[in-house]
């Protein structure tokens, strides 16, 4: 029995044992489970950019399998088969199909579209179309870079005209006029916190005063017998028209005194004569009084 297991024997059982080791631990460390059953499918690609060993494989965004192996076809061009291996209870519909996704966080990925409108099913070892999705590398590369590089040049002029802008002495002696004006505002505000505080108290009491004295007033208006008072305006008014109706008149001594011309005139010429009289008794007061010694 000791013979049988020599050394050279017990370092070939290690030698193997190890390499099968290594393989499972290989394969683990890629993802792989050699114990664990799965179906093989093929995708047929044109670039398998970002695409290795191992990379994941996922079906609405949960992983079904992994990348078994990449083979490139040196017969054709433009042909890569990639051999995928999913769970074993995963199955695919006819009309399916792989497209191939670089993302900055996890490399390369394969999503699996299902054709859902159909419930025929793809076999083992079928082969699917792949499709390679538009990376978002190259999507900046191919839609943002240009616009960028046309952007350049005005973000350049713009700099140049900031810098002359903030260099320039108008711009400091703004902010001087600014921190003046902030220094105002907030002196007046202060004033205008102590006036509400002091002075509008006050005149809100003289209102309210004012306020009561017109209330008063009005209780005060509304007292008065306003009809009785519009009467006795009304009579004199009256007694007014009836007295310029009188005098208007010449059916009485002050309306004949009033418009009487005849009578205008004779007062006219006594007031004359009485004037001569006086002046002719200044000049010659002989002839009206005589003064006579003893």
């Amino acid at each position: 029995m000791k013979g049988l297991f020599t050394k050279e024997a017990k370092i070939g059982i290690v030698t193997i044992v190890s390499l099968v080791l290594l393989y499972i631990g290989i394969n683990y460390l890629k993802g792989i489970n050699l114990f664990k059953p799965a179906n093989h499918y093929y995708v047929a690609c044109t670039n398998v950019k970002g695409v290795t060993v191992s990379t994941p494989v996922f079906v609405e965004g949960f992983k079904v399998g992994l990348v078994r192996k990449i083979k490139y076809d040196y017969q054709t061009t433009n042909k890569i088969t990639i051999e995928i291996s999913l769970d074993d209870d995963m199955r695919i519909n006819k009309g399916s199909y792989v497209t191939l996704v670089n993302t900055f966080l996890s490399g390369g990925e394969m999503h699996i579209h299902l054709n859902k409108y159909t419930s025929q099913y793809m076999k083992p070892g079928d082969v699917l179309e792949g499709r390679s999705a538009e990376d978002m590398m190259s999507s900046v590369s191919d839609n943002i870079l240009p616009q960028v590089e046309q952007l350049l040049p005005k973000i350049d002029s713009i700099l140049t005209g900031l810098q002359s802008l903030v260099s320039n002495q108008a711009i400091g002696q703004s902010l001087n006029n600014l921190q003046a004006t902030t220094s105002n505002l907030a002196s007046t505000s202060r004033q205008l916190n102590l006036m509400m505080g002091h002075d509008v108290p006050v005149i809100l009491g003289n209102l309210k005063t004012i306020s009561g004295n017109m209330s008063e007033v009005s209780t005060n208006l509304t007292k008065l017998d306003f009809a009785s008072t519009l009467n006795k305006v009304n009579r004199t008014l009256d007694n007014i028209q009836q007295m310029t109706e009188r005098l208007n008149s010449k059916d009485n001594s002050l309306g004949l005194l009033l418009n009487d011309r005849a009578l205008y005139d004779n007062l006219n010429v006594t007031t004359q004569n009485a004037s001569n009289l006086l002046l002719d008794l200044k000049e010659h007061p002989k002839r009206y009084i005589h003064i006579s010694v003893f």
